[in-house]
């Protein structure tokens, strides 16, 4: 087209687009508004006709830019009808790029600039440079156009709003306001940030004319509204802009509003009236003089800065923006001071420039009422209103996700869009979640029919864009102007002008709400092709709202996760499918791969935040699989702390606790909740404990959670802690707890509750049946209201426990059982019915501590607990009862029947008082311990329970009955403690304390404490008077005293006039250094330490009451008497002559017998000689005990010498010269042995012929013990030179002592000349062991154990020429020694004698790898004649027996056998070596050494040699792996040895095959005494015919066939005949049943040979085994897992006392029970030589053992009985051993060993 038509198509198409917006001039004004959004429309042009007003509005749209004008030509298109020819040329000529839009026609030129920008928005002028003022104008006038200016310009700004294409009217008209609540919090402004963890005032809601009311006149005002995301503090913001317009806040004169997401853009530094005129509104002239006047005024100015947030996210704390530093000193007053400030922001971190006293307000949303009201306000005048609420009121998730408004707002929405679509009453199924309400609301703005698919997921990837780079204003550059038309009409954008300075304005565009941007941004992230799973599965993430308080940065992306695991949701996949064009795989792959990322996220072990958060995003999916996944991930205990939670956190945490089976623990603690939270709890069935710690509960919350709570059912403990709450709440959830009967615990701590509050509380306990803690602490309670409490613990017969101490308040409560518990009784050991006793009777603890409590208040707790129940424990320390109140509680200690414990401490008692309380308890027969200490404040009574009123529980009734029919008729008296410590006693007051304590004394055994007193010498003096009028005391302490020596050892005199006084325990009492007196220093008065006691008794075996006391007489348990030594201990003394000589002196006149333990740090050769010449005074002394004593070198001679001076010396000890022991013989024993150790005491070379010689004159000297001194090689010598004239004959210790090889060889040299040794042992490894053993008179043979000794090549021909002198050597072991295969074959070739055996063993680790034919080339080498070879590779030992001299065999003979031999060359030289030197061999055991079938070459030497061995009498081949084959051809070489005594063939493979024809050679071997096949694989029939050849064996004494499945036909043949020779038979795990057993067990019946039978780990049930007959030499009987109950073991007991002989009973691992251990507990005295009975692994109870324990008391030579595994106590077991060591219930076999030197 030619310029000329353009230009006449252009005013053509102008007029055709006037003409159309002629008929719609609302939807004109809107778009202006959307497009202009700071353009005023100028109420005079109202004047005008229509068109030339649309034409005048079309050039403001066109004047704005070509981007501007094509989103306007777009909206046109899109919005109205417009023709089809009409839309194209439109499109074509104005919405393109290329399009003409220079010519517009005449008018466009025609409007000039002041038309444009008529009225407010006049052209900025900077404030920098003020324009002169005008004369006739004045300040104030000034002021007063600029004011009018800005209420006009906002009563524009704000003037009604026309709605959307498709929208309600009261879709920008409604407005309801959110609940507001005035918080307190401290900002911690040199953090830099404060926390959303604030301390609400509940109940206050906060009015919007409310913000503003303040009492602080002076210094910044600001207050700061937090919100999350939706609750409408954008809203509220411009709601009070608009307010103010209308003239409603007429306290502020001026109000100006800043969006800080619109102040972050500006960089450069700005003045506050640059601030305020350059970017809000400039005045027409003179800004100075408006500025002068808004300071003049400033408390009548109002500054809303929107988004507070925002400007963390750009600018961090460090590096503040100029408009947050302009902020900063208008919260502080520096800039403006005086003006009102207020913040919104979402919860989190917060600038450090708000003040601390900021007015905090929450908004928490919306509840119920507001939004059943705002839907009201929505659908005013509508048909569908009421359709509305019906739909909020059967949709709880909806009703829940409304709390948000933003939501709510959403979901009005649209239910106006579909609403008019049902039918009245039909639902119009609106979803759930929050994803598919946005959803639905892109339905309900979408023209009918229509989903612009490509514009959504384009402005989505927008929305993205600006996510990821923390954006949320765009430009006409940042958005096609498609788009911009798209959002406009749908309204999804908004539009706003964005001034940066002085004339520099544009328009900006933003989504309507952030959460709408990450919801678009979320659709392009799941239906975009352009992004993949991979890159989309990034974005799932959990945000913490913890991160908040210390990242600058917020995030924009907190709703990203949530909406897309809400389009991840099946519901969701048409919708995306749609916008994905079909691609519903590509749709689906991802939404599996979002909810797969969610499952990964649930099973991880997340903070309370991001629990939240993954709750949210779960709800969305709507998966009930990965809700229950999720449910069942959460642990048991989970706390939120210290965040903000909404009404919709908690809905979304119940609708995943409902797909959870087991019980969970809530706890929120310092979460600021609404008040209506709770109510998101109602039904919750999994919630078991509940607890809330927050400022911010108060009366409405406690009134919603009172309606909560009676739906919970399965709640058991309910906090309620550090809140506000008062009277009015408390009522509520007193009437709620009656209704929640499973209640276990309530806790209202640190509520300020007051008096009569807590007395409402109490009430409902009776209503409470499972009720066992009510805890009230810090509440502040006065006396009177703690003794009504009192009441209430003594009335309430679930109360067991009152405890209050200061701030604490705390009842524990036992709730009573369903029926009466009945104590179960053994049938034969009940009582009679009516003995038994009923249920256990209520006994209860009060507790009430630093009370402040006095005399009258101690009266009336005694009358009020004299009508109460058993009292557990009364504890009233730390009150002001002084003196009288003590003894007021004291007399009453025996009325108020108190089991336990009465305390009085720290209430004032004096020494006075202490008289009166002694006097007080004197009768009181209950009374156990009083201690009583005035310096630290302690009165304490424990008392004992009377027979009447213990009461076991139901498991001990039968052993408890059982016991108390064989107790005596008379128990012991109690024993009572009395602690009077630390009470500034002096001698002065004994005498009254002794007559106070008379009457204690009668009443049971008395532990006396009298330490840390003041009583001096003079005390104990007079104590020593006093003592025998106090009776039979139990022990005196006198520590702490400031006694002296002299008088401590006085005391000593006591052992003759006090029969009760067997210990005196003396410590740290020093000598004089300017005297000889003895005295203890004042500074040593607390280390002092001075005790008497008696003998302590057989009773309180059982400590804690779980059996009744036995007797102190030990004739009950059957215990021999034995007499009980008295002892006296000095310790840390300084021990000197005349010291030690009293001290004897003193002690002569003690009965006997007497231990004396002395200590000191050192003690002189003087001393210790003085100490030893004293010894022949003493003869009533048993033991003598030098512990922790410093000794001189000397020492070692002296005590020696004792040895022979004193005859009663038995035993010298001396170890390291600190510890010295000697222990003496009674006078009635007579002369024996002696033994002397003398370790550690640096004894060299030197010393050895002293003290050798001192030992020699001893008589008989039993032990001597030379270990771990410094003899070394030389001294080894000099010793092995002088034992000859010792005459020691048991055994000598010289271990330790640094010896080499050299003393080995040197002691193999030197035994000749010692005939008495008959064994000795080196090992000079790391054991370091050198002992030699002696006997009384000479012994033929001697042994020679020789370990790790290095003999070097060298060293063998001496060994060998030591060897050859000791004829009496016939056994030498070498262990490890370091000699080869060589240096043994030389040894054994060079060792030689006239004649005798001798056995040479040796082990080295090569002798598993020489392999067997080494080995026996070795043994070939011999000088002897080699009588025994013993070869283990496993055990890598090879052992040799030798007789000399050798016979030499006839070389005829030998050649003849060789010639049956098919060996190779070398290996018939080798058995012709070995028919030589083994002619005579007697014994080969070749056990372990892997000889295996194949070996043909190790097989038929063994067959050779075998041929050749007329004379072996034991042949073991054990281990070796021997099957069929191989027993048939050792069968066949066996033949010939017919001299076999003992056949070993057992751990082998023989089978049947095998075992057939073993079994034709046996009755061939007629001196046949052993024969072991034990673990092998012979089955039934191998036994059968095994059994019918060992008939034939006449000689037979040893019988083992055990591990092969034999049956019971092997057991049948067996019995027929067995060898009457017989003395061993063992048939264990042989697959014998009741049947086979009992034959052999009657077959055996009265054998006069049999010692030992093993059946274990066969059948006996059912079978009854028993002896009738006497079997006299039965040792050991094995029964090991046979099943043998209570009725067979009752007849195999009684067979015990048939066998005399009997050792060791094995009945482990069956099914034996108290009935069989109380058989056994009756024959066990009547079995003189039984030493040991295995019962582990039974069924054997307390009773059973202690029957046992009753049984071995009588007499039993018994050593152990084994009872590990039984069903018995720990305790039970550590107190039955403690009564009997002999029962032993270990899992490892700890047998007693004898002590040294018995």
């Amino acid at each position: 087209m030619d310029p000329v038509g353009l230009q006449l198509g252009n005013k053509n198409l102008w007029s055709c687009l006037v003409r159309l917006l002629t008929k719609d001039p609302e939807w004109l004004n809107a778009k202006m508004k959307f497009f202009l959004p700071n353009m005023d429309l100028d109420s005079r042009n109202e004047t005008l006709d229509p068109e030339q007003r649309v034409i005048l509005q079309l050039n403001k749209l066109h004047v704005q830019g070509l981007a501007t004008w094509q989103s306007f030509i777009h909206c046109v298109c899109m919005q109205l009808e417009v023709p089809l020819d009409l839309e194209v040329l439109l499109l074509s000529t104005f919405g393109s790029d290329d399009g003409s839009t220079s010519q517009l026609g005449a008018e466009e030129k025609s409007q000039p600039e002041s038309q444009l920008h008529h009225g407010l928005k006049r052209p900025h002028q900077s404030c920098g440079s003020s324009p002169r003022r005008k004369q006739c104008r004045t300040q104030l006038e000034l002021a007063k156009k600029y004011l009018q200016l800005l209420r006009t310009s906002a009563q524009q700004r704000y003037r009604s709003r026309i709605p959307g294409s498709g929208q309600p009217h009261a879709f920008h008209q409604v407005y309801v306001p959110p609940i507001l609540r005035r918080a307190t919090a401290s900002l911690d402004t040199p953090e830099g940030a404060i926390m959303g963890d604030l301390k609400v005032e509940d109940g206050t809601d906060v009015s919007i004319s409310d913000l503003f009311n303040t009492r602080v006149n002076k210094g910044p005002r600001v207050t700061v509204l937090l919100g999350k995301a939706g609750m409408g503090k954008t809203t509220l913001a411009h709601r009070l802009c608009q307010k103010w317009a209308e003239g409603h806040l007429d306290c502020f004169q001026a109000l100006f509003l800043f969006e800080f997401r619109q102040l972050n853009l500006i960089t450069r530094f700005l003045t506050l009236s640059q601030l305020l005129f350059d970017l809000y509104l400039s005045p027409e002239s003179d800004h100075d003089a408006v500025f002068q006047y808004l300071e003049k005024n400033a408390d009548q100015v109002l500054l809303i800065f929107d988004g507070l947030d925002e400007a963390i996210q750009t600018k961090g704390p460090d590096s503040p923006g100029p408009v947050l530093t302009l902020f900063s000193g208008l919260c502080h007053g520096t800039l403006l001071p005086g003006c009102r400030v207020m913040a919104t922001s979402r919860p989190g971190k917060l600038p450090a420039c708000l003040p601390a006293e900021a007015a905090m307000v929450h908004m928490l949303g919306f509840d119920g009422p507001r939004v059943e009201e705002y839907v009201n306000h929505f659908f005013s005048a509508q048909p569908s209103r009421e359709g509305a609420l019906v739909e909020l009121q059967t949709n709880g998730r909806l009703r829940s996700l409304c709390a948000v408004p933003a939501l709510c707002q959403a979901a009005c929405l649209c239910l106006h869009h579909l609403l008019p679509d049902h039918a009245p009453g039909q639902s119009v199924a609106l979803q759930p979640t929050m994803t598919q309400l946005y959803v639905q609301m892109v339905h309900a703005l979408s023209p009918p029919g229509r989903l612009p698919t490509t514009s959504l997921l384009d402005l989505g990837e927008v929305a993205l864009r600006g996510l990821e780079t923390g954006k949320v204003i765009f430009y006409a550059e940042d958005i096609a102007p498609p788009l911009i038309a798209f959002g406009a009409t749908h309204s999804l954008l908004t539009s706003f002008c964005v001034r940066t300075g002085p004339g520099h304005q544009e328009t900006g565009y933003a989504f309507t709400h952030l959460s709408l941007q990450e919801f678009l941004a979320a659709l392009h992230l799941m239906a975009s092709p352009k992004v993949n799973k991979d890159t989309l599965t990034q974005y799932v993430t959990l945000h913490s709202r913890w991160v908040q308080r210390t990242k600058a940065r917020l995030d924009l992306s907190d709703h990203l996760p949530t909406f897309l695991a809400g389009l991840a949701s099946c519901t969701c996949r048409p919708f995306l499918s749609h916008l994905a064009q079909g691609s519903e795989d590509c749709v689906g792959a991802k939404q599996a791969a979002v909810v797969q990322v969610l499952k990964k996220l649930a099973t991880r072990k997340l903070t309370g935040p991001k629990v939240v958060e993954l709750c949210h995003c779960v709800v969305e999916t709507q998966e009930p699989e990965l809700a229950s996944l999720t449910a069942q991930s959460l642990p048991y205990q989970l706390p939120f702390h210290n965040f903000q939670l909404t009404c919709t956190d908690l809905a979304t945490l119940t609708n995943i606790l409902e797909h959870r089976e087991a019980p969970i623990h809530l706890d929120f603690d310092g979460c600021p909740l609404e008040p209506h939270c709770p109510e998101a709890l109602v039904g919750c069935g999994q919630i078991e404990n509940l607890s809330f710690k927050s400022r911010k509960c108060g009366d409405a919350f406690a009134e919603a959670l009172s309606r909560s709570l009676p739906t919970m059912g399965r709640l058991q403990m309910l906090g309620l802690a550090g809140s506000k709450i008062t009277a009015r709440g408390i009522s509520h959830l007193v009437k709620a707890l009656p209704l929640c009967p499973q209640l276990e615990e309530v806790s209202f701590r640190d509520n300020q509750l007051s008096d009569q509050v807590v007395l409402n509380i109490v009430e409902v306990l009776p209503h409470l049946p499972r009720l066992r803690k009510l805890d009230l602490s810090s509440n502040s309670i006065c006396v009177s209201t703690l003794l009504c409490l009192a009441r209430v613990a003594v009335t309430c017969p679930t109360v067991k426990m009152l405890q209050a101490r200061e701030a604490d308040l705390i009842f524990l409560l036992s709730p009573p059982t369903e029926t009466a518990a009945e104590l179960q009784r053994s049938p034969d050991l009940q009582e009679s019915d009516g003995q038994r006793k009923g249920a256990q009777s209520r006994s209860l603890t009060l507790r009430l501590q630093k009370c402040q409590l006095q005399v009258h208040d101690a009266e009336a707790l005694i009358a009020l607990l004299q009508e109460g129940p058993h009292l557990e424990e009364v504890d009233l320390s730390g009150n002001q009862l002084e003196d009288e109140g003590c003894r007021l509680m004291a007399e009453a200690a025996s009325q108020l029947r108190i089991a336990r414990k009465l305390d009085l401490s720290d209430n004032g008692l004096s020494v006075t008082g202490l008289h009166c309380v002694l006097r007080a308890v004197s009768a009181c027969w209950t009374l156990a311990e009083l201690h009583i200490s005035l310096q630290h404040k302690t009165v304490v009574f424990m008392f004992a329970q009377g027979p009447e009123e213990q009461e076991g529980p139901q498991e001990r009734a039968a052993f408890l009955d059982s016991l108390m029919l064989q107790m005596p008729s008379e128990l012991p008296l109690s024993s009572r403690r009395m602690r009077l410590t630390h009470c500034g006693l002096q001698a002065k007051h004994l005498e009254q304390l002794c007559e106070a304590l008379g009457g204690s004394c009668h009443l049971g055994h008395l532990h006396l404490d009298f330490s840390g007193n003041a009583l001096g010498d003079e005390g104990a003096a007079r104590l020593a008077q006093l003592l025998p009028g106090l009776g039979a005391l139990q022990s005196l302490n006198l520590s702490e005293n400031g006694l002296s020596l002299d008088a401590v050892l006085g005391l000593a005199r006591c052992f003759s006039t006090l029969q009760w006084l067997f210990h005196l325990d003396i410590r740290e009492v020093g000598l004089c250094p300017f005297s000889n007196c003895c005295f203890l220093s004042a500074s040593s008065f607390e280390s002092q330490h001075i005790l008497l006691r008696g003998n302590k008794t057989g009773r309180d075996i059982w400590a804690t009451g779980s059996l009744p006391d036995f007797p102190a007489g030990a004739e009950f348990l059957g215990f021999r008497q034995r007499c009980i030594p008295r002892s006296l201990c000095l310790s840390e003394c300084p021990l000197e002559p005349p010291s030690l000589t009293r001290l004897c002196a003193t002690l002569k006149d003690c009965p006997g017998p007497l231990e004396l333990q002395l200590s000191c740090e050192f003690l002189s050769d003087q001393s210790l000689e003085t100490l030893l010449d004293c010894l022949p005074q003493l003869p009533q002394l048993s033991l003598l005990q030098l512990s922790q004593t410093g000794l001189s070198p000397k020492s070692p001679f002296l005590l020696a010498n004792t040895l022979s001076l004193c005859p009663r010396v038995k035993k010298v000890d001396l170890r390291s010269l600190h510890h010295a022991t000697l222990h003496f013989r009674s006078n009635e024993e007579q002369e024996g042995v002696c033994c002397g150790r003398f370790t550690g005491c640096s004894l060299s070379q030197e010393h050895v012929e002293s003290l050798c010689w001192l030992l020699s004159k001893c008589k008989d000297l039993s032990q001597v013990d030379l270990s771990a001194n410094l003899l070394g090689d030389s001294g080894l010598r000099c010793l092995l030179e002088c034992l000859p004239k010792v005459p020691i004959s048991g055994s000598l210790d010289l271990s330790h002592n640094s010896v080499s090889q050299e003393s080995a060889l040197y002691l193999v040299e030197t035994l000749p000349s010692c005939p008495r040794v008959r064994e000795a042992s080196v090992n000079l490894g790391s054991e370091q062991s050198f002992w030699i053993h002696f006997s009384r008179e000479d012994q033929a043979g001697k042994t020679l154990r020789l370990s790790e000794c290095s003999f070097q090549p060298e060293h063998v021909s001496r060994l060998a020429t030591g060897l050859s002198q000791s004829l009496q050597l016939t056994e030498l072991t070498l262990t490890q020694c370091c000699l080869g295969q060589k240096q043994l074959a030389i040894l054994l070739s060079l060792v030689g004698r006239p004649a005798g055996l001798f056995s040479l063993r040796v082990q080295e680790p090569w002798a598993d790898r020489a392999g067997v034919l080494s080995l026996l080339e070795v043994c070939a080498q011999a000088s002897g004649s080699v009588t025994e070879i013993s070869i283990s590779e496993t055990q890598q030992q090879l052992c040799v027996q030798l007789e000399f001299p050798r016979q030499e065999e006839n070389p005829e003979a030998v050649a003849l056998r060789l010639a049956h031999c098919d060996l190779g060359t070398h290996h018939s030289l080798l058995v012709g070596q070995l028919m030589e030197t083994c002619a005579r061999l007697q014994q080969l055991s070749l056990s372990q050494v892997n000889l295996c079938e194949d070996d043909d070459a190790s097989s038929l030497l063994l067959q050779s040699l075998l041929l050749s061995l007329s004379e072996l009498k034991t042949f073991r081949l054990n281990r070796n792996s021997i099957g069929d084959v191989g027993c048939c051809h050792l069968s066949e070489a066996l033949r010939a040895a017919t001299s076999l005594e003992e056949l070993g063939l057992s751990h082998n493979r023989i089978g049947d095959a095998g075992v057939q024809h073993l079994a034709t050679i046996l009755p061939g071997l007629p001196e046949l005494r052993k024969i072991d096949l034990s673990v092998n694989s012979i089955s039934s029939a191998g036994g059968v015919q095994l059994a019918e050849s060992l008939v034939l064996c006449r000689r037979l004494e040893e019988l083992m066939l055990g591990c092969n499945a034999l049956g019971d036909p092997t057991a049948l043949g067996l019995a027929q005949e067995l060898p009457q020779h017989l003395r061993v038979l063992h048939l264990p795990f042989s697959h014998l049943g009741p049947g086979g057993v009992l034959s052999l067990a009657q077959a055996l019946d009265g054998s006069p040979s049999l010692e030992e039978i093993s059946l274990a780990e066969n059948n006996l049930a059912g079978g009854v085994l028993r002896f009738c007959k006497e079997l006299p030499l039965l040792r050991q009987i094995d029964l090991v897992s046979c099943k043998i109950d209570n009725q067979t073991a009752k007849l195999l007991t009684s067979s015990f006392t048939s066998c005399p002989a009997l050792e060791v009973i094995l009945l482990s691992w069956n099914l034996l029970g108290d009935e069989a251990a109380a058989e056994l507990a009756q024959v066990l005295p009547q079995m003189g030589r039984l030493k040991r009975v295995d019962l582990e692994k039974n069924q054997i109870t307390a009773l059973g053992a202690w029957l046992l324990a009753e049984g071995l008391a009588q007499g039993s030579s018994i050593q152990v009985i084994r009872l590990w595994n039984n069903p018995i106590p720990c305790d039970m077991a550590q107190r039955l051993k403690s009564q009997e060591p002999r029962l032993d219930f270990a899992f490892f076999d700890n047998q007693p060993q004898a002590p040294w030197g018995t």
